[in-house]
């Protein structure tokens, strides 16, 4: 973690529900009809009623419905925006603050910041620790009573003081361990929570798996790549599934235990592998310590993707000629904690 001699700060922002549905229709009031229209079809039945009572009826509930979802849109929206305001107006320490959109944080230069400041979720936080190198995160829960916030521990007035505390270099950080795949045509991915290696659509994945000097051909449903943080998700619930099945066939295994998330290790697992005359099921599961890694060539003509963090449109192409080489980032993220 470096303090920048000329701090800096950062705020990075998302779009709620009900800009989402600006953006998508231009105005709200263009997307409460299409919202109206589209439910008073799904509404229509086939009831005894006549038709005209029964569209009557339909296009009463649609928008009695449609009132009650924009009305907790709304209320969602004044909740965001006054936490970011909040944060726009407290943290006029002196330097520049630079507001920006997730949708702009791949192509930002996070080199002359001194401190990112994310407004949640959980999946904000995520994406953002693999594009902003050694700058610390202060990562902002804006609405307690709908977030959980894992990973979102300040809220609006607390964060003040985090922000204060790294342009001090004063702060408590917390470090997480991150992947990375690298291509061989020299693209590269970083995952905070875990990578998945597959098909873009539920055809079966084909590849050749490598690990500890041992390779075979596999096919399956992917492959997953887990840190230490995404240990209690995706990771977790595919030992779930493999303990609940040894346990139908009288085995008793004992579950996986969470990594640490600054743990040097990954947790790797093959989702459903199918034997047959050209596929093998020998290597399923493992760990990796650095400096190990696990190599996989896509067997793949097409449809074959790398993403990571469930973020599907951020993809790597994985097609037949890729080989990816996936193990421990020498990049890290670091957390601001209370």
């Amino acid at each position: 973690m470096i303090v920048r001699n000329q701090p800096s700060i950062v705020i990075v922002t998302r779009p709620t529900r009900l800009e989402g549905l600006r953006r998508r229709w231009g105005t709200l009031g263009q997307a409460k009809f299409s919202l109206k229209a589209a439910r008073a079809i799904a509404n229509e039945d086939a009831a005894t009623e006549s038709p005209k009572a029964r569209h009557a009826k339909s296009h009463a509930t649609s928008a009695a419905l449609v009132q009650a979802d924009f009305a907790d849109y709304s209320a969602e929206d004044d909740v965001y925006q006054r936490s970011v305001d909040e944060l726009e107006s407290m943290l006029q320490f002196g330097c520049p603050v630079k507001t920006i959109d997730r949708s702009f944080v791949p192509n930002y230069d996070f080199g002359l910041a001194s401190v990112v400041v994310v407004v949640g979720q959980d999946g904000l936080v995520a994406n953002v620790a693999k594009y902003v190198g050694d700058v610390p995160i202060v990562a902002v829960n804006p609405d307690p009573a709908r977030i959980d916030g894992i990973l979102l521990p300040f809220n609006s007035k607390h964060a003040t003081l985090a922000v204060r505390s790294v342009l001090a270099g004063s702060a408590r950080v917390k470090t997480v361990t991150l992947a990375e795949a690298k291509l061989n045509d020299g693209q590269r991915l970083l995952a905070f929570n875990d990578f998945f290696i597959g098909a873009a659509s539920h055809i079966s994945a084909r590849y050749v798996i490598t690990c500890d000097k041992r390779s075979e051909p596999q096919s399956s449903s992917g492959v997953i790549v887990s840190t230490g943080a995404g240990s209690t998700g995706w990771m977790s619930s595919v030992f779930n599934m493999a303990a609940g099945v040894a346990r139908s066939m009288g085995a008793d295994i004992s579950q996986q235990s969470p990594l640490e998330w600054d743990a040097n290790r990954l947790l790797w697992a093959v989702r459903e592998p199918f034997q047959s005359r050209t596929s093998k099921i020998n290597l399923v599961v493992g760990q990796l310590d650095a400096p190990k890694e696990l190599v996989i060539e896509s067997l793949m003509p097409e449809q074959g993707v790398i993403f990571s963090d469930g973020i599907e449109s951020d993809f790597l192409p994985f097609i037949s000629g890729s080989i990816v080489r996936i193990g421990i980032s020498a990049q890290k993220a670091y957390l601001v904690y209370p």
